[in-house]
């Protein structure tokens, strides 16, 4: 009994979409704890199409922490992997099943290691935002494997310590990410502003116009960019805050019209402060620019816009 005991092991499985800034979050003022300098808004992707899903097990016969990420095994000794971890076991509470003789107390989470099985369903590291649908979908899913009991907020606030844009996954819809005022970043989570009923004729269309790993990961253009960018603190202190009130009444209003105008207005403003870095990062390619061109040429010739674009 004791060794059948002893071989147990406890599943759950979660999916989480990717999300499209809107306006964007670009740059922390924490590095460690991943506080942004502004306010951001996205739409949550349709899972179906863009998603990760997780699964993750517990057992007494796990030796290790181990990680897989699209087959392949992945090292789990990062700091935001940990953070994250960490975070859930503090608020894991007692599991029980009765059918298979498993009870697990809240602090036989510390001592219990973790399997991670986790699967993009659309490319990594090419700027869909990959690290916030995983992110999100390793936190809920530890969260439902540990029985925590904390809302999608506060959830939402450990996410964001393992990826920021990660913290608007959590929910569907459109979601802004509040940027918080505390040096701990207690109060930087994500909040649904409406979900995903609410704008249901709003069609969202992904071009990859590359399956390529970005040349300048996210978080490295960022430090390099709050380091070196006058445009980014202008930005973030004068621009941002008077658009996420425009962005929330376009939302709240189906104002189709309204929002493509912020949105490729922030889109174009993001890409300006990436060329004011040093040195520059490039994310958009030829192709992206045509697209652009296109889009623009359509919009006028309507008068009115018909479409937006978002180029990551």
């Amino acid at each position: 009994a004791t060794e059948a005991q002893a071989q147990w092991v406890l599943t759950a499985t979660g999916r989480s979409p990717t999300n499209i800034a809107v306006i964007k979050y670009w740059g922390k003022r924490d590095e460690a704890l991943i506080l942004p300098v502004n306010d951001s808004i996205s739409v949550t992707l349709d899972p179906d199409h863009l998603s990760a899903t997780t699964t993750v097990a517990a057992s007494p016969a796990f030796p290790s922490d181990r990680m897989w990420l699209n087959g392949k095994e992945i090292a789990l000794s990062g700091g935001r992997f940990q953070s994250c971890l960490r975070e859930i076991r503090k608020r894991a509470r007692d599991v029980e099943d009765e059918k298979r003789g498993i009870k697990i107390k809240k602090e036989d989470w510390e001592k219990l290691h973790v399997h991670i099985a986790s699967y993009n369903n659309f490319p990594t590291a090419a700027g869909l935002a990959s690290s916030a649908a995983g992110f999100a979908c390793l936190v809920f899913t530890l969260g439902k494997l540990m029985n925590v009991n904390e809302d999608y907020g506060e959830l939402s606030s450990i996410a964001r310590q393992g990826s920021g844009s990660a913290c608007r996954s959590i929910y569907g819809g459109f979601v802004k990410w509040c940027m918080g005022k505390s040096d701990d970043g207690s109060d930087s989570m994500a909040v649904q502003l409406v979900d995903e009923s609410h704008w249901d004729d709003l069609v969202i269309i992904i071009a990859v116009v590359s399956s390529k790993q970005k040349e300048t990961s996210s978080t490295s253009g960022m430090r390099d960019t709050v380091e070196t960018s006058p445009l980014l603190q202008y930005r973030a202190q004068t621009v941002v805050p008077g658009r996420i009130l425009k962005m929330e009444e376009a939302i709240k209003n189906r104002d189709f019209e309204s929002f493509a105008r912020l949105t490729c207005a922030d889109s174009n403003q993001f890409h300006a402060v990436c060329l004011d870095t040093s040195p520059p990062i490039f994310y958009m390619n030829d192709t992206s620019h045509r697209i652009i061109s296109l889009v623009e040429k359509w919009n006028h010739s309507e008068g009115t816009p018909q479409v937006y674009f978002v180029p990551v």
